[in-house]
């Protein structure tokens, strides 16, 4: 959810600069199912534009008609939206409406977090009651300190409060530059990531040729800088070389990513891992089970567009630590 937030901190900056107002929606408790869960938000502005979205489209219009009168008394709202008898599926959404004006300090810090890869809270402050009331709220929690998204605003005890840690966004390294790399790269930034490709010198290639891309870096395997490797960071090496396939995993080896995704059949990986241990007998257990090659699940992907969305499902899979399966074999709900 850190990409979505960043999105509505963007676009309410340049709506700021032409001096219009916005207000911040966020689903702070569900009674039965919904098609998104607590702490989903969205931003909607006073010239009728809408910024994410909290349902698969059929609650926005009322969020959107309910927020009229935040725009014009600025008084923080709650709203409730039963899907049961609207739509036969949903259950109870109970969303909190407020103003949304962060100053200066808590936007600029709001970007430092993200750019510093930070984990940080929201504490949104609600009642499961439809009413007008400045007790109702949202803070932003850093290690520093509280900072304020509308002026003057202090939690309430007397209130119940949804508390949320929000992860940096979680960042895909794809090595290697041919037109697969750059289906990758587009799918993995729509969903969110923020993607780095890299590229050997010897490629006249920049970041314009990776549509969704933040970062384009000419390096050679010995000129990779394993550092950049957290927690939250995943790679697919993806050279079409053999030979600088070996040379990054031999850098890769002082980090353990979340997930290494190998192009190509099994035996070029069972290829590339014998050489690996030759070169170092101590490799960490923990860096081969990083390990997973063929990248992708099996769906019968052909197209380069194809194994993109193998490949992004299958690291979605292993950072959310599901096994996939079909939803239909699925017993009980979608979400746990």
């Amino acid at each position: 959810m850190t990409h979505e937030l960043k999105k509505i901190f963007a676009a309410y900056k340049t709506h700021q600069q032409s001096g219009g107002k916005a207000v911040l929606a966020t689903v702070v408790a569900l009674d039965g199912s919904s098609y998104r869960r607590p702490g989903v938000r969205m931003l909607l502005l006073d010239n009728g534009k809408m910024v994410g979205a909290v349902s698969g489209g059929c609650v926005e219009k009322e969020i959107q008609r309910q927020a009229e009168s935040v725009f014009s008394s600025g008084m923080p709202k709650m709203m409730t939206y039963d899907g049961r008898y609207r739509l036969g599926c949903e259950g109870i959404l109970y969303m909190l409406l407020e103003p949304f004006m962060p100053n200066e300090a808590t936007v600029n810090t709001f970007w430092q977090t993200i750019e510093d890869r930070k984990t940080f809270e929201l504490e949104s402050y609600y009642t499961r009651q439809e009413n007008n009331n400045e007790d109702l709220g949202t803070l932003f929690k850093v290690d520093t300190g509280e900072l304020l998204l509308r002026p003057n605003f202090k939690g309430k005890k007397e209130t119940e409060v949804f508390q949320q840690k929000l992860r940096p966004c979680f960042k895909l390294v794809i090595i290697g530059s041919e037109h697969d790399a750059v289906q990758l790269c587009s799918y993995a930034s729509m969903t969110g990531w923020e993607v780095t490709v890299i590229a050997s010198p010897s490629e006249e290639k920049g970041i314009n040729d990776f549509p969704g891309a933040m970062e384009f870096l000419s390096l050679s395997p010995e000129e990779f800088q394993p550092q950049m490797i957290d927690d939250q960071t995943g790679v697919v090496l993806m050279t079409h070389s053999y030979v600088k396939d070996l040379k990054f995993l031999v850098s890769l080896m002082e980090v353990t990513p979340i997930y290494l995704g190998l192009l190509g059949p099994s035996t070029r990986r069972e290829r590339l891992l014998n050489e690996l241990m030759e070169y170092n007998m101590d490799i960490s257990d923990d860096f081969f089970e990083s390990i997973y090659g063929p990248a992708g699940i099996n769906i019968g992907a052909e197209t380069p567009q194809e194994i993109s969305v193998s490949i992004v499902a299958e690291i979605l899979a292993v950072v959310r630590k599901k096994d996939p399966m079909l939803l239909r074999n699925k017993l009980g709900t979608i979400h746990n």
